[in-house]
């Protein structure tokens, strides 16, 4: 296993090169950072101009500055990836990207965790129970809960659910569902039991609108893959044997059916992201959707590739997890 698991390691450094390219590449196609400045009336100096194209460094080549954003060598100590440092913002020297990135990462971290976990488990608890009692009142009803969550954009099932939170809000009169940012504007006096309930209060309708968008498509994978490994030889083999449902159900069918739900998890990662970016705006969630949003209005260049390589590392870490659940799922895999 220790192998397998340093060959999976190693194969993600090419890959995370690869991507910072393909960032760099496709940030830098999609126009000038300083496009504004340059129409804005009455007309700016043109010494201010050109200031700020060294202080971002667009006065060097395209080949020199990809270079210069990966490794900072030859930079003023304000960038390179491998360094920490993610390069100069548009906003002025004082803004750090780094710090700002660091600071919303704790808030969507929050979110995206909570809801892909509950969103796992609901997906695995109803596509088994779908599997297990085919065609009946069950399944059918999961189903259409299924497909109907599937069918919803994200943007509209998130404010759907806010203006739900809002409704029980006003029919109760009390403040039951929390339905803007991540905390309160004011914690100040908070105890520590407070703060927490206030943190849980904020994350309950978010985490709904967000589990529910990756429920939908994960059940529907557990419940065919769970047919199919219920429908195999070796499971038949060991009801044969006389071995008890549940323990046939455990030990030989779940284990196998978890397999293509791990690979549909993992690449499915890149669309919780997107998600994220819709949820947050709906919720007014200062995280990384959030800061992905604000980067984008201002053109701020070194913002959205450090937003889009910290996505990217998300995403192959996500199948590198997959790939050592293989290992633990299927012997077969990690003694090749």
């Amino acid at each position: 296993m220790l192998a397998y698991t340093v060959r999976r390691l190693l194969g993600t450094v090419p890959l995370l090169l690869a991507a910072s390219l393909l960032t760099f590449l496709l940030v830098d196609l999609s126009g000038d950072p300083l496009a504004d400045l340059r129409v804005q009336q009455p007309p700016v100096p043109a010494e201010v101009i050109e200031a700020e194209e060294e202080r971002l460094y667009l006065d060097r080549s395209l080949p020199e500055r990809y270079v210069l954003w990966l490794t900072g060598i030859g930079g003023d100590g304000d960038i390179g990836l491998l360094r920490g440092e993610f390069g100069p913002s548009v906003r002025g020297p004082d803004y750090d990207i780094g710090q700002a990135l660091a600071e919303r990462l704790g808030s969507t971290l929050r979110l995206v965790a909570a809801a892909l976990l509950l969103a796992l488990g609901l997906a695995v608890l109803t596509g088994v129970v779908s599997a297990v009692r085919q065609y009946s009142a069950v399944d059918y009803t999961l189903t259409f809960v299924g497909f109907l969550a599937l069918a919803m954009p994200t943007f509209w099932l998130g404010a759907l659910v806010k203006e739900a939170g809002v409704w029980a809000n006003q029919q109760t009169g009390y403040t039951i569902f929390y339905t803007v940012g991540a905390t309160s504007a004011d914690t100040r006096g908070f105890t520590a039991g407070q703060l927490l309930a206030d943190h849980l209060g904020h994350l309950v309708l978010p985490t709904l609108t967000l589990m529910l968008t990756g429920y939908a498509a994960w059940s529907r994978y557990q419940r065919t893959s769970m047919l199919e490994v219920l429908n195999s030889d070796y499971v038949r083999l060991a009801r044969a044997k006389g071995l008890p449902n549940r323990v046939v159900l455990r030990r030989h069918a779940l284990r196998t059916a978890l397999i293509p739900l791990t690979t549909v998890a993992a690449v499915t990662v890149a669309g919780t992201v997107d998600g994220v970016i819709l949820i947050e705006t709906v919720f007014q969630w200062r995280g990384l959707g959030d800061f992905f949003v604000e980067a984008v209005k201002r053109s701020d260049a070194y913002a959205l590739m450090g937003w889009l390589m910290l996505s990217g590392t998300a995403v192959v870490l996500a199948n590198l997890a997959a790939d050592l659940l293989y290992g633990v799922l299927d012997p077969r895999i990690r003694h090749e």
